[in-house]
C-alpha cells in the first residue's frame, strides 16, 4: 500500500509539473501544445460515412493517412458527445451529422481539447427560421445562454457547395463557438488561440491596417460589426481562399494559423 501511495504522489506530481509548468513554458515558446493528437482507441466511422468525407471534404482528403484516423475519431466522438435534433420535421441523418460535426473538427484540429463545453446540442432547420434571440429570421446562430449551435440545412449545404466564395454558414457559426470556448477555457490551447486573438484584433485596429484591409474589398464588410464577427469571417477565409488570404495578407495569415494551431500545407 505504500508503494502504491509512493506511486500515485509522484504521478500527481509529474501531472502537476507538465500542465502548470513544462507545457506553458513550451506554448509560450513555440505558440502550440507540447501534443495534439493522443488516442489509445480511437473510434472508427463506417465506410459509408467515411465515403461523406471523401466526397464534400477537401480538407480531410489532404490528410495523411495517420491523420485521417484522428479525424475520423474526433467526428465520431463529436456525434456521439452532442444530441442533434430538428426543427419543422426535418429528420437528421447520418450525413447531416458528419458533415456537422467534420466543420466542427476542421476548425479545432490542431487543439488538443476539440470538443466545446460551451454547447450541449445541434439544433438543425431545413431553412431559415424565426429566432428568439433577436426576434429576427436567421440561417445560424450560436446560443452561448441556451447553450446550442442552430443552423440552417439549406445554407449549411450552400457553404460547401461553392468551396472558394468565403461563405461557409457552419464555419462560421462554430468560428463563433470556438471564439467564445476560447474566452472561457485556460487550457493550452484555448489559451494560445486568446491571446492571438488579441494580437489580430489589436493589429487589425491599427488605423494604416484597418484602412487597408477595408479598402482591400477581401472580407465583406459584415467581417467588421464586431470582432466576434471578424473572427468568423476571416476563418471562413482562411479555409475557403487560403491562397488568396496568404497573398493579401500575409501576417494576418500566419497569425490565424497560430491561432487555430494549423499545421497542413495548402
Amino acid at each position: 500500500m505504500q508503494y502504491i501511495l509512493i506511486l500515485l504522489g509522484l504521478a500527481f506530481l509529474v501531472f502537476f509539473t507538465y500542465n502548470v509548468a513544462i507545457e506553458p513554458i513550451y506554448a509560450f515558446f513555440f505558440r502550440k501544445p507540447i501534443y495534439v493528437h493522443f488516442y489509445l482507441f480511437p473510434k472508427k466511422l463506417k465506410i459509408n460515412h467515411i465515403q461523406v468525407l471523401h466526397n464534400h471534404f477537401d480538407f480531410y482528403k489532404k490528410l495523411t493517412t495517420k491523420k485521417k484516423i484522428y479525424f475520423e475519431h474526433r467526428v465520431a466522438t463529436f456525434i456521439e458527445k452532442y444530441p442533434f435534433h430538428g426543427k419543422e420535421g426535418l429528420q437528421v441523418t447520418d450525413e447531416m451529422k458528419i458533415l456537422i460535426a467534420a466543420t466542427a473538427v476542421m476548425l479545432t484540429f490542431g487543439m488538443r481539447k476539440y470538443l466545446f463545453t460551451v454547447i450541449d446540442k445541434v439544433i438543425i432547420y431545413p431553412d431559415v427560421y424565426y429566432s428568439t434571440m433577436n426576434n429576427e429570421m436567421h440561417k445560424g446562430e450560436f446560443n452561448p445562454r441556451m447553450r446550442v449551435i442552430v443552423l440552417s440545412w439549406k445554407h449549411f449545404l450552400e457553404g460547401y457547395s461553392i468551396n472558394n466564395d468565403n461563405l461557409n454558414l457552419g464555419l462560421h457559426e462554430f468560428g463563433h463557438v470556438m471564439h467564445y470556448q476560447g474566452l472561457k477555457n485556460s487550457d493550452t490551447s484555448a489559451t494560445i488561440f486568446t491571446v492571438t486573438y488579441e494580437e489580430i484584433m489589436k493589429e487589425v485596429k491599427f488605423p494604416a491596417n484597418y484602412k487597408r484591409l477595408t479598402e482591400s474589398n477581401y472580407f465583406r464588410i459584415y467581417a467588421y460589426t464586431n470582432e466576434f464577427e471578424f473572427i468568423a469571417v476571416i476563418l471562413e477565409h482562411f479555409f475557403e481562399t487560403p491562397h488568396q488570404f496568404k497573398q493579401e495578407f500575409p501576417q494576418l495569415f500566419e497569425k490565424v494559423k497560430v491561432m487555430i494551431n494549423y499545421t497542413e500545407r495548402i
